[in-house]
């Protein structure tokens, strides 16, 4: 079974408790809980850039290597892909 990724952040959506929510209140089970809540981006603004930024303050691995790793992953998620 794959497991589910924040299609924004990446973050491992290892639990509900880590589910954003809809506008309805009901989980979302595409974004997490930092990035998504009440059907709308928390950070609406954000740029994929700024985005690398805070997930390699979260990573526990050299920064270069991290951001190197988010750069190349992020543009695959739902959120920044631009296919």
């Amino acid at each position: 079974m794959k497991k589910k990724m924040c299609q924004s952040c990446g973050m491992p959506l290892e639990s509900e408790e880590l589910f954003g929510t809809n506008s309805d209140g009901s989980k979302n089970e595409e974004y997490c809980i930092y990035c998504y809540k009440d059907g709308a981006f928390i950070n609406p603004e954000i740029t994929m850039n700024e985005m690398v930024e805070i997930c390699v303050k979260h990573m526990k691995m050299p920064k270069i290597l991290s951001r190197m790793i988010m750069k190349a992953y992020l543009p695959k998620l739902k959120r920044w892909n631009q296919k």
